[in-house]
């Protein structure tokens, strides 16, 4: 029979990672990322503002526009004048 080596145990396996990973220097991002990321969000910004107006773009503003919206596509029942007869055309009787 041949003999097989001793293999460590997992947690052995696990601790000499750690410490391998423990070991590297940290990492830093590549000269200039910081300007470059810079860059690319002010060339991006104008495409953004041109999807949607500027007054929309603030909650307060697009709730009130929808409650104008609401308010305004009422069928008109509160302006139409009621007759004598429109109560009782309406709705039907109350059961004695």
């Amino acid at each position: 029979m041949t003999d097989i080596p001793a293999r460590p145990a997992p947690d052995e396996d696990w601790d000499d990672l750690l410490r391998q990973l423990r070991a590297q220097p940290p990492a830093q991002p590549r000269p200039y990322f910081y300007q470059r990321v810079q860059a690319r969000l002010t060339a991006g910004a104008p495409t953004a503002a041109l999807v949607l107006p500027a007054w929309l773009r603030r909650p307060a503003y697009a709730v009130l526009l929808g409650v104008v919206v609401l308010a305004l596509s009422g069928d008109g029942a509160p302006a139409r004048p009621a007759g004598p007869g429109a109560q009782a055309a309406t709705s039907p009787p109350l059961p004695r």
